[in-house]
């Protein structure tokens, strides 16, 4: 408690230089921890991605289908336990800036494949048993007011036309991982359709979603399916979802490695700043410290104020920054949580805003250290009066 005290009462001699210094160290330590969560935010999907299962598309592009016809032969390939299948709809609710993700999915098999999506028995029920039913995300449904009966019509784009829905279900995530923006209704309702509008595109799906029973075999499965429909119209392409996942984050990688270098050029731009904060303090002390070698203290006890002092001021500003991130990133998170639905702070984040801020104190007081540690006892006195 003494040392704590006196490096208290040394870091405030000049309370508007260390005060100024603690405020810009809270900043970078926010906007340290705001970077790194958009960058965890970004790989979201792939950190949610599960180990049994797998993607198949079209091996040309994610926008060419597949005929529905192949799940009975995808079905009959050893490690295969479950298929289900679906479309990315591309609807839009009211006007464009209302974008979430919809999608046509066969809602039996899909919803045995994700069981991190939670509906009560008697919603599910309702779902199954309506062709027009959709369930929603509980963030969706709270960002537009829906509720269990209501009907939500969206505008096609992929698919022309005005489509009604009626919400029958509202799904909560398992954990913060799940992505509760999403809209899912029934496959059959889009497939009878196209049949009555443009016949060409019915019987088809965008991609395949298959469980499988062991991970270790996802490399065989995964050759077995597209061997199988090899020299076919239409060859297909198998992925475990996480590469499927990472696939769509490759595409904008030179914005993460942007996002990543500007978080660790703020780090270092505060570490200058802090260290020029402990050059002044350290050589406005000189005199001090060469009284301290004349009582016979030695070395240490001078490099034990000097890195004292500047962690404690580093980890002040790092505490503040670190306190501020969580209601930072909420507000964030309720802005624009349609473009990144799963934003939080990870403790890694808080972790690495720690590291960051005991580097930065440690290597503020490298220098003024030396210099202090190092300087003559005649040659300091000499600065005293």
């Amino acid at each position: 408690m003494g040392l704590l005290k006196l490096f208290l009462r040394n870091a405030f001699r000049h309370k508007l230089r260390t005060g100024l210094t603690v405020l810009g160290i809270t900043i970078a330590i926010l906007a340290f921890g705001m970077l790194r969560t958009m960058v965890n935010a970004w790989y979201a999907g792939v950190e949610a991605s599960s180990a049994n299962r797998l993607v198949i598309r079209n091996a040309i592009s994610l926008v060419f289908p597949l005929p529905l016809a192949y799940k009975d032969k995808i079905r009959q390939v050893s490690g295969v336990t479950l298929v289900s299948w679906g479309n990315w709809f591309g609807g839009v609710y009211i006007e464009e800036k209302n974008f979430f993700p919809n999608f046509a999915v066969d809602p039996r098999s899909f919803l045995a494949l994700y069981p991190e999506y939670l509906i009560p028995d008697p919603q599910k029920a309702a779902f199954f048993g309506d062709r027009k039913g959709a369930v929603v995300g509980k963030k969706l449904a709270d960002k537009f007011g829906w509720k269990v009966g209501d009907t939500v019509t969206l505008k096609g784009t992929i698919f022309p036309g005005n489509w009604e829905f009626t919400v029958r279900g509202i799904y909560r995530g398992k954990d913060r991982s799940v992505d509760e923006t999403q809209f899912f209704f029934h496959w059959e309702y889009l497939d009878e359709t196209m049949k009555k509008t443009a016949p060409r595109r019915a019987g088809q799906v965008g991609y395949y979603i298959i469980g499988i029973a062991n991970p270790n075999l996802a490399g065989e499965v995964s050759a077995a399916i597209d061997a199988a429909f090899k020299n076919s119209l239409a060859e297909t392409l198998t992925e475990t979802e996480k590469a499927f996942q990472m696939s769509f984050v490759s595409m904008t990688e030179a914005i993460l490695i942007a996002i990543q270098l500007v978080s660790i050029v703020i780090i270092v731009i505060i570490m200058a700043v802090v260290a020029n904060t402990m050059a002044m303090t350290a050589r406005e002390r000189i005199g001090e410290y060469a009284v301290f070698k004349t009582l016979g203290f030695g070395g240490w006890f001078i490099a034990g104020l000097i890195f004292g002092e500047s962690l404690f001021i580093s980890l002040l500003g790092t505490a503040i920054g670190i306190g501020l991130t969580f209601p930072a990133a909420e507000a964030f998170a309720d802005y624009l949580g349609t473009y990144f639905p799963i934003f939080f702070v990870e403790r890694e984040t808080v972790l690495m805003d720690l590291a960051a801020g005991v580097l930065v104190g440690v290597v503020a007081a490298l220098f003024p250290t030396w210099r202090a540690v190092n300087i003559r006892i005649a040659e300091g006195l000499r600065r005293i009066g």
